[in-house]
């Protein structure tokens, strides 16, 4: 199981995201996604976004994601991360990748 805990900035709409591998065997990377959110929009996302192939997932171009496409039509600001850590936990559950934090640190002079 891997989990992201998403702060998401100025909207204090807080996210946390499970992902677990489910698929059985070496080359089956069906995951699971549990996504509980403070957030309306994410909520619906969640409502849609119960599984994925892991792998093919990860290896998409944005345009084609499930991801993205799901969030596309429900989420009201574009620069939301929350799909973005949706993608990274997928990596860390399928051993795509390592599990890191990932920042962002926004000023304006």
């Amino acid at each position: 199981m891997a989990t992201a805990i998403v702060e998401p900035g100025s909207c204090k709409l807080n996210s946390k995201i499970t992902v677990n591998r489910s698929g059985q065997g070496r080359r089956d990377y069906t995951v699971s996604i549990k996504i509980d959110s403070q957030c309306p929009s994410i909520k619906k996302l969640a409502e849609e976004l119960k599984e994925v192939d892991g792998f093919k997932e990860c290896f998409k171009k944005i345009s084609s994601s499930e991801v993205y496409r799901l969030s596309e039509g429900k989420l009201k600001h574009l620069s939301c991360p929350v799909p973005s850590a949706i993608l990274k936990t997928i990596e860390v559950e399928c051993g795509l990748n390592l599990p890191q934090d990932v920042e962002m640190v926004i000023t304006k002079e």
